[in-house]
C-alpha cells in the first residue's frame, strides 16, 4: 500500500464520510484520508508521521494500546470505541474497524465519528437520572446537589443557584447556592438576585453572553463587575405559575452557553419544579394533619404525641410535668352577638396570649372549639403549674378590641400533675378536664350569688 496520499486510490477514499488511516508498526500515521481533518481537526500534513496515541484521550490510551497489540497479533477489531482529543480541544467519540496487513506491515483502520450519538445517549441518560431523582428523592437539598453535578457534566456550571419566589411576601430565597463571587445572594444588590428577578419578570429563559446581542447592555453591566462570564437562567414553572429560577454561571473565559444548553436547563427546571411542588404539598398536608388551621397551634393528635414523649422522659428522669386544660367561658355568647368572624379572631388572639405565658419547650394546643391544653415539661414543683395558670388568667383578663368590639374573656383552668394525678396519658387528661369543669361550676355559682 502507498505511504502517501496519491491518486487514484486516495482520491476515491477521500470521498468517504468515514476517516481511513494507516499506522505503521511504530504507531505513526502513514496515510490519512480527507475525512480525518473533519473528524480530528488536523490536516493530513499535521498527522503524517505523528504517533497515533498522542491524539487519544489520556483515559483511553492504555486500552487503545492493548487493542493495537491485539490487532497486530492478527485479531481484527470491527467495533472498538475510544475517545480522541480534537485539535480544538473537544472530545471526539470514535468507532473503529481495524485489522493488521501483514503484507504492508500496517494497521488499516476506518474511523466513524459517533460523538453526536454518544452525546445524545449520555444526555438522555442524564435527563433520565434527573427525572428519576426528582421523583424519588425526598431530600430536596440532596436533589439540588445531584442535579448540579449532572448539569456540570454537560455545560460550564461551576456556579449554580436555585431561587424560590414567595409571592405573598414578594421575596426570593436561595435553598441551593454555589458561587465563587457572591456567597449570600439574599443580601441587597447582589448580581445573582438581580439576574433572577430579571428572569422572573420576563417569564422566559435569559442568556447573558458576549455573543448575544439582544442582552448585550445587561451583560456588559454584569461583566464590568464579575468579568467575562456567561449567565443562563430559566424560570421554574409549576401549575400555579412561576415559583422560582434555576440559573448557572460559567467561569471567566469558558465556552458560551448554547441553545442546547438552554433546552437542557429548561427540562431540568421542569423536573425540579415538579419535585418542589410535590414536597411543598407534602409539607402542607403534614402541617394540616398536625396543626390547627385557625390558630396554627398543635392540634389534638400532635399534643398527644408530644405528651407521650414527655411522659417517657419524665419516667426515665424521675421528673415532673403538668397539663393545663383551658376553657373560655361564655365564648358562645361572643359568636352569637358579634359573629363567627369575631369569634375566630378571639381564638387567634387567645392562642397568641397563651403562647406568651409559657416557655419555648412547652406546648400550647387547641383541642377544638374554645378549649386549649398546655403541656408544661420539667415542672419542678406543683406550685409552678399554679403560677402559670394565674399568669394565663391575668393575660386573658386584659380587654380585647376586635373589629370594633371590646371583649373581656374569663378562662376556666384545670390542672393535672404528673405523677400526683396520674401516671398515664388518659389519667392526666381526665384529671385536668375534671378540674377545669369544677372551676367552671364554681365560677358560675359565684356569678349567681
Amino acid at each position: 500500500m502507498a505511504t502517501k496520499n496519491s491518486a487514484p486510490l486516495a482520491s476515491f477514499i477521500d470521498l468517504l464520510l468515514d476517516a481511513v488511516c494507516a499506522v505503521d508498526v511504530e504507531g505513526r500515521f502513514v496515510f490519512v484520508s480527507a475525512a480525518c481533518e473533519r473528524v480530528f481537526g488536523y490536516t493530513a500534513d499535521e498527522l503524517i508521521g505523528r504517533p497515533m496515541i498522542e491524539l487519544v484521550h489520556p483515559a483511553d490510551r492504555e486500552r487503545t494500546l492493548q487493542a493495537a497489540r491485539e490487532i497486530m497479533g492478527g485479531v481484527p477489531k470491527p467495533n472498538f470505541e475510544n475517545r480522541y482529543l480534537r485539535k480544538d480541544g473537544r472530545v471526539a467519540h470514535i468507532l473503529w474497524s481495524a485489522r493488521w496487513s501483514e503484507v504492508d506491515q500496517l494497521r488499516i483502520a476506518v474511523a466513524r465519528d459517533i460523538t453526536e450519538r454518544k452525546q445524545a445517549e449520555s444526555r438522555q441518560a442524564a435527563l433520565y437520572a434527573i427525572s428519576e431523582a426528582a421523583h424519588a428523592t425526598e431530600d430536596l437539598l440532596a436533589l439540588f446537589r445531584r442535579v448540579h453535578r449532572i448539569i456540570g457534566e454537560w455545560l460550564p456550571a461551576l456556579n449554580c443557584s436555585l431561587a424560590l419566589y414567595d409571592e405573598r411576601n414578594e421575596n426570593l430565597s436561595f435553598p441551593y447556592h454555589v458561587d465563587d463571587c457572591e456567597g449570600s445572594p439574599e443580601l441587597p444588590g447582589t448580581l445573582i438576585e438581580r439576574f433572577c428577578v430579571e428572569v422572573l419578570q420576563r417569564g422566559q429563559p435569559l442568556l447573558l453572553a458576549p455573543e448575544c446581542p439582544m442582552n448585550r447592555k445587561l451583560w456588559s453591566e454584569f461583566a464590568a463587575i464579575q468579568g467575562s462570564r456567561c449567565w443562563l437562567g430559566v424560570p421554574l414553572n409549576s401549575q400555579k405559575g412561576t415559583i422560582g429560577v434555576l440559573m448557572v454561571k460559567s467561569a471567566p473565559g469558558t465556552e458560551s452557553y448554547s441553545e442546547q444548553d438552554q433546552e437542557l436547563l429548561q427540562y431540568v427546571s421542569a423536573q425540579l419544579a415538579t419535585a418542589i411542588e410535590r414536597k411543598q404539598l407534602h409539607a402542607r398536608l403534614h402541617y394540616m394533619a398536625e396543626y390547627d388551621q385557625l390558630t396554627h397551634l398543635p392540634n389534638r393528635e400532635l399534643l398527644r404525641e408530644r405528651l407521650r414523649s414527655a411522659l417517657a422522659r419524665a419516667r426515665r428522669d424521675s421528673g415532673r410535668m403538668a397539663l393545663l386544660y383551658v376553657d373560655l367561658d361564655r365564648f358562645k355568647e361572643v359568636n352569637d352577638t358579634c359573629g363567627h368572624a369575631v369569634g375566630d379572631m378571639l381564638l387567634q388572639a387567645v392562642a397568641n396570649r397563651l403562647k406568651g405565658c409559657v416557655r419555648e419547650v412547652d406546648t400550647v394546643a387547641r383541642m377544638g372549639g374554645d378549649e386549649f391544653v398546655i403541656l408544661l415539661e420539667s415542672v419542678q414543683h406543683s406550685e409552678d403549674a399554679q403560677r402559670v395558670a394565674e399568669k394565663i388568667h391575668r393575660a386573658l383578663g386584659e380587654p380585647l378590641r376586635l373589629d370594633g368590639h371590646s371583649l373581656n374573656i374569663l378562662p376556666s383552668i384545670g390542672i393535672g400533675l404528673y405523677p400526683e394525678h396520674g401516671l398515664e396519658e388518659k389519667q392526666l387528661f381526665k384529671h385536668a378536664d375534671d378540674a377545669m369543669y369544677a372551676v367552671k361550676r364554681a365560677q358560675k355559682s359565684r356569678s349567681r350569688a
